[in-house]
């Protein structure tokens, strides 16, 4: 620790003029390491959500660095994911550039299943996205990635080049299934993805996977000191920036200096969690209040609220003026995670926070939604819980969500419509149309494949009502 903190968190004996006295801990350091231990949480916001996906690959699945997850059906409760869906299985990993160029091979899109998603670095910012709506328009392509210290030309080939400014580079992919696709012809096709150095690229390895489906994983950030020693991991091992240089000043602070063990004592502990609860508090007030807006006047339904500029932008969630640590963490990684470089692909998003009367919803009643039969999905709509707490899966329960593939079983009204009921016990009689709560949540509902034209028709979806 620097000699500046242990002076502040250390009981001192101070001498002066030959007489001695006993001093107390200054409140002024103190309140300092609070301040910036806050502010340095929200800085580090999407660099501890994508690196602890990594960590709990390891942890978690017993996975080497560099092994790709895949899952053999979609995540359920025992998945820890922030507002992951349970409805498409994913792929995903985490490489590293630091001993080069790496090439991430995509397959092209199959009969029954296609790539959708997204190559970001170790800040979230968005580098390719691949697939039917990315970079490779569902061709396949050989994605190569350039550490931020590679120098010269680009090498030759049939690549797609991107230059990364970190060496850490993640993606999460989607194989979406068409054409009456199963999980087992998802899982597959996952399988057939392929990442290797670009020193290997004349005869390249197979890339080792691991099903997450059978291995559940815990992704979500840990509001506790791991979430320092995580973010410190990230410090230590990727270049600074130079929009971040006054911040590694405000780190060193807090004894996170490069190069340096980060062991704060108890009470630098101590403060510092203070100040990870008022991140936290803080991201979640610009969750709630600052994240979405309403789609319709007379209706709770909101969509995200990005950043003005920063979809068209890529997300880098930085200006010539500012980087946008709040927007950013509170405004997204806070509770979302790879974020496309270009919006779209098929999927919209509404998301409710609050009941037909503007109340938050909550853990102990009992809810309803109506999903009207003409709801403008063309391949299918969902509707899943998510923790206000964790903005993960409430853990624990049979069932996160509803879709359209589970009309089959549900109780559905005569006009087609069908009542999903959002309460810590099913109502009786209505266990099939009932997700589990228990705690405070909020939802998002999903049109995947939404109707072309479909604002302009006037279709609105029902407000979530309190239940009798």
């Amino acid at each position: 620790m620097p000699h500046a903190m242990k002076r502040a968190f250390s009981t001192l004996a101070i001498v002066l003029a030959g007489t001695s006295a006993q001093a107390e801990i200054s409140e002024v350091q103190r309140d300092l390491v609070v301040r910036r231990a806050c502010e340095a949480a929200i800085w580090g916001m999407p660099a501890v959500g994508v690196y602890d996906i990594e960590l709990a690959m390891q942890r978690d699945a017993g996975a080497e660095f560099g092994t790709l997850g895949f899952m053999s059906e979609p995540m359920d409760s025992r998945h820890g994911f922030l507002t992951a869906n349970d409805v498409t299985p994913y792929t995903f990993g985490a490489l590293s550039t630091k001993d080069g160029p790496i090439v991430i091979d995509v397959p092209p899109a199959g009969d029954k299943v296609a790539f959708f998603g997204t190559i970001v670095n170790a800040w979230q910012v968005p580098i390719a996205d691949v697939g039917t709506s990315g970079e490779d328009a569902g061709a396949g392509g050989r994605y190569l990635i350039l550490p931020p210290d590679f120098e010269g030309k680009a090498p030759e080939g049939d690549f797609l080049v991107h230059q990364s400014n970190t060496y850490g580079v993640h993606f999460v992919f989607r194989p979406v299934a068409k054409n009456g696709g199963t999980h087992a012809d998802q899982a597959a096709y996952a399988q057939t993805l392929n990442w290797y150095p670009l020193a290997d690229a004349e005869t390249p390895p197979t890339a080792g996977f691991i099903d997450i489906k059978a291995n559940p994983v815990n992704t979500l950030p840990v509001y506790d000191m791991t979430f320092y020693n995580d973010l410190n991991t990230v410090v230590q091992r990727e270049p600074v920036l130079a929009q971040d240089n006054a911040m590694m000043g405000m780190l060193a602070s807090l004894g996170m200096v490069r190069g340096e063990a980060f062991e704060p004592d108890e009470d630098t502990q101590a403060a510092m969690l203070e100040g990870l609860q008022c991140a936290y508090d803080t991201m979640q007030e610009h969750f709630i209040s600052n994240s979405v807006v309403p789609l319709w006047e007379d209706r709770t339904w909101g969509v995200w609220d990005f950043a003005e500029g920063q979809p068209e932008a890529g997300f880098p969630y930085a200006t010539d003026e500012m980087v946008l640590v709040d927007d950013r963490a509170g405004g997204s990684y806070f509770w979302i995670t790879y974020l496309p470089k270009k919006l779209g692909g098929g999927t919209f998003y509404l998301t409710g926070l609050t009941d037909a009367d503007g109340n938050m919803l909550n853990g102990e009643d009992t809810y309803k939604l109506t999903v009207p039969a003409d709801t403008p999905a063309e391949d299918f709509w969902s509707v899943i819980v998510y923790s206000m707490k964790t903005k993960g899966f409430v853990e624990g329960v049979d069932r996160v969500g509803l879709a359209t593939p589970n009309l089959p079983n549900m109780q559905v009204n005569e006009d087609g419509s069908a009542d999903v009921y959002f309460a810590p016990e099913a109502p009786e009689g209505l266990e099939s149309n009932w997700i589990p709560t228990g705690e405070d949540f909020f939802l998002l509902f999903r049109l995947y494949g939404p109707s072309e034209g479909w604002m302009e028709s006037g279709w609105k979806l029902p407000n979530v009502e309190k239940a009798e």
